[in-house]
């Protein structure tokens, strides 16, 4: 259930607050821009939380162009140190679930386009969870992620997936060619040449910033997500 007064007050979130996601309580930061376009939440990696410079700056330049977002904590702290909940995606989707459950209970987000932003292992839990919600998820975007971790439910994605990968990280190409082919929606493949992992490379992370507006804005807008599936 929303807080009362979390509900009450989300109108004053346009230029950020911090959100609490129940039922465990996990920390979120909510950015709501004036008559937003659509909602996408990010998915972090492994080793990672809602405070990844990457994530942050990625999820700014989606504020600029007019989409809120929420970047949230998808453990406890204490679940933080267990590797094997780390790389649990089954569990990671879950929490990715809990979110979208609490953003649906929100009156002001809950009908706006909803898409997802993950990044490493983060990426094959957004992809599962797409999977489980269906036409409610209306885009999903990968950054160096790991799709292939998201196993079977791949096939059962619909949403229009797009996977980003530095031109260097050469693993993480292979693997994301190989999910490519198993994805049945809309999809595509951006390669950002000589770009490493995490892309620290100057422009790298603008350019992930700009294929990941370009996407969301063609596939979340006013009309509803899911209502645009042609690639």
């Amino acid at each position: 259930m929303v807080h009362r007064d979390e509900s009450a007050t989300i109108s004053q979130a346009r230029r950020g607050r911090e959100v609490t996601i129940p039922p465990l309580g996990l920390g979120g930061n909510l950015h709501f821009p004036v008559d937003a376009l659509g909602f996408v939440v990010f998915v972090h990696g492994s080793g990672s939380s809602r405070s990844s410079p990457r994530n942050m700056a990625v999820a700014a330049a989606l504020n600029a162009a007019g989409f809120a977002t929420l970047l949230f904590d998808l453990l406890t702290p204490e679940e933080e140190d267990d590797r094997a909940k780390v790389f649990d995606i089954r569990l990671l989707a879950d929490r990715l679930i809990d979110a979208v459950r609490w953003i649906g209970e929100n009156p002001e987000i809950s009908k706006l386009p909803l898409g997802f932003f993950g990044a490493s292992t983060g990426a094959a839990a957004a992809l599962v969870a797409a999977a489980r919600l269906e036409e409610r998820i209306g885009a999903v975007v990968s950054r160096g992620g790991r799709p292939d971790l998201a196993g079977e439910a791949l096939a059962q994605v619909r949403a229009p997936t797009l996977l980003i990968v530095g031109g260097d990280d050469d693993a993480v190409v292979a693997l994301n060619e190989q999910a490519l082919v198993k994805l049945n929606g809309p999809k595509a493949l951006r390669i950002v040449p000589r770009a490493t992992h995490l892309f620290p490379e100057p422009g790298a992370l603008e350019t992930v910033s700009r294929y990941a507006i370009e996407w969301f804005s063609r596939y979340l807008d006013r009309a509803g997500a899911g209502q645009s599936r042609s690639s």
